[in-house]
């Protein structure tokens, strides 16, 4: 299985899942994260976020879930942070609002969109390590995220730029998948967008919205025959998606669309589709002359919808329709509060979209002036903390009583001249990346990993005895060892292991960690050599003991 392949069938996944029957979903979400789990063995660390971003998006359609997608999520924060990869960190806070809304936690959610977006604005400039396409993809898939919880949250000026810039965003090189998912967004954009006019009496402007989601939806037919969406051969995109046939029927409801839009309510839907349908359903009865039967679906709808709290504006939606079609029940003195409410609701609106707005400036700033600070303590190459923040670093734990015994290590690369020598300076650096995220990933969360300087990196492992150290460390050495050869081209590690003394200053226990590196290197490399010498005493001094890739290293210390 190749990376691409890992790639192409997570996406094949993630359009099956939101369209099928509770089991079939479970069983999506548990290939799914066998896909993931695959892609962790790997570590590719952009790799590892889209399958992360997979398996949180596959719990979060499916019913009872969403509290799984949660660990995922804040993994996907993790990994992207320390990774710098900025469209799927933006994706990950545009996830998590959409967690939010699902906990009815309206105003957080628009925060992690704000946050989206805010990193968003900021990453204009494609990644070299990541195709134009790809790169493409990925900022069209977070911008459809934070879209979606703006059109659930009914901020459809908003969502309406977002969605806009997603087009923009692949509109050279868009699949006819691609193609299709935009054009259905676009359509549940503005069918819920001319229901909200409708509720303060925009009329005009409601029919003009619905008159374009009804192109739209025929426009989506050719595209959606070469889909990944589940479909059935030689029949029409708008008899077997619910949000289309909604469409054409809100444009003109008529008796003729009631025995499509039944069976549509009544199958499986695409998230917060069924709604729609029904309201579409219940203006093509109610104008066949069958409002008792409407009412009836009407009714049981609202039951069901009040107890879901992702749709808040949907809600009063079909609150409104009950009352049109049942106006008996409904004393006119309510009718003319409640659309006096949504009056009122609809200049609050405004204060939301410049909430977002504000929160999206704060974001952008507060990542402007953290990003100038990190560049200067991070290696441009790696992404890893650099010599300056090494030092800080350790000039703090070494102070912190909690962090004893503190072991540091020193690791090198051998063969890695042979990389530049023989393949290029660029391969080099590929190399370097790849041996980075590699010790990074094994370590722990509170270990710190930072780059020397050319192929030599710093290990610190707080609060670690020294054997631990070397089955940590040696762990490191044989997911290098084991990487495939067209990511590492066959380098591997020489560490040098030794523990911080009372009083040592950093160069010394350096000097000390640079040494005991020289011992690895002259038994062969590929192993971890721990030192035992006084501080200050010349590399003649040390005794040396190495350790080869097997559990051997949880023998004690001679130390």
């Amino acid at each position: 299985m190749s990376d691409a392949w890992l790639v192409g069938r997570a996406r094949e996944l993630i359009a099956a899942v939101q369209r099928q029957a509770h089991e079939s979903q479970l069983e999506i979400v548990a290939i799914m994260d066998e896909l993931l789990e695959e892609t962790l063995r790997r570590g590719e660390p952009t790799l590892v976020a889209q399958l992360l971003r997979a398996s949180a998006f596959s719990r979060l359609v499916t019913r009872g879930l969403a509290a799984e997608a949660e660990p995922r999520l804040d993994e996907m924060l993790a990994h992207t942070r320390r990774h710098g990869l900025s469209l799927l960190r933006a994706d990950a806070h545009a996830l998590r609002g959409r967690r939010l809304v699902l906990a009815a936690q309206e105003d957080a959610a628009l925060t992690e969109i704000a946050r989206a977006l805010a990193i968003l604005d900021d990453s204009t400039i494609p990644d070299r390590q990541v195709s134009v396409r790809n790169w493409n993809r990925m900022q069209s898939n977070a911008l459809i995220d934070c879209w979606i919880v703006l059109n659930q949250l009914g901020v459809y000026e908003a969502a309406e730029e977002v969605i806009g810039r997603a087009h923009q965003a692949i509109r050279e090189s868009a699949s006819p998948h691609e193609i299709t998912l935009q054009l259905m967004n676009r359509v549940k954009m503005l069918l819920g967008w001319g229901l909200r006019l409708e509720r303060v009496e925009r009329y005009d402007e409601a029919a003009e919205k619905f008159r374009t989601a009804s192109s739209m939806a025929v426009a989506a037919e050719g595209p959606f025959a070469e889909s990944l969406f589940p479909r059935k051969a030689g029949v029409a995109a708008v008899d077997q998606v619910g949000m289309l046939a909604a469409a054409l029927a809100l444009h003109h409801p008529a008796a003729e669309h009631v025995e499509r839009l039944q069976r549509l309510y009544d199958g499986h839907h695409f998230p917060h589709e069924q709604e729609l349908v029904l309201v579409a359903l219940g203006r093509c009865l109610d104008e066949a002359g069958r409002r008792t039967e409407a009412l009836s679906l009407m009714r049981e709808a609202h039951r069901e919808i009040s107890e879901t709290p992702s749709q808040p504006s949907m809600r009063l939606t079909i609150t409104r329709e009950l009352a049109r079609l049942d106006p008996e029940a409904a004393n006119q003195s309510l009718i003319d509060y409640a659309t006096a409410l949504e009056m009122e609701m609809w200049s609050l609106r405004e204060s939301q979209i410049a909430t977002l707005n504000a929160r999206r400036e704060h974001e952008r700033l507060s990542a402007e002036h953290g990003a100038i600070t990190q560049q200067a303590l991070q290696d441009p190459l790696t992404g890893l903390p650099n010599r300056r923040a090494l030092d800080e670093r350790l000039r703090a734990l070494s102070s912190s009583a909690d962090a004893q015994p503190l072991a540091v290590a020193l690791v090198d690369l051998d063969g890695f001249k042979g990389v530049n020598d023989k393949q290029s300076h660029a391969e080099g650096d590929n190399v370097l990346r790849v041996v980075a995220s590699t010790l990074r990933d094994t370590l722990r969360g509170d270990d710190v990993v930072a780059r020397y300087g050319g192929d030599e990196f710093i290990a610190l492992l707080p609060g670690t005895p020294a054997s631990a150290a070397k089955m940590a460390l040696g762990r490191a050495a044989s997911s290098v060892a084991s990487l495939p050869h067209h990511l590492s081209h066959g380098v591997t590690l020489s560490i040098g292991l030794v523990s911080l003394r009372p009083q040592e200053r950093a160069e010394q226990v350096l000097a000390r960690a640079d040494a005991a590196m020289y011992q690895a290197k002259r038994g062969g490399g590929n192993q971890v050599a721990s030192a035992n010498s006084m501080a200050g005493d010349g590399v003649a001094g040390h005794s040396a003991e190495s350790f080869a890739a097997d559990p051997a290293w949880a023998a004690e210390d001679p130390t």
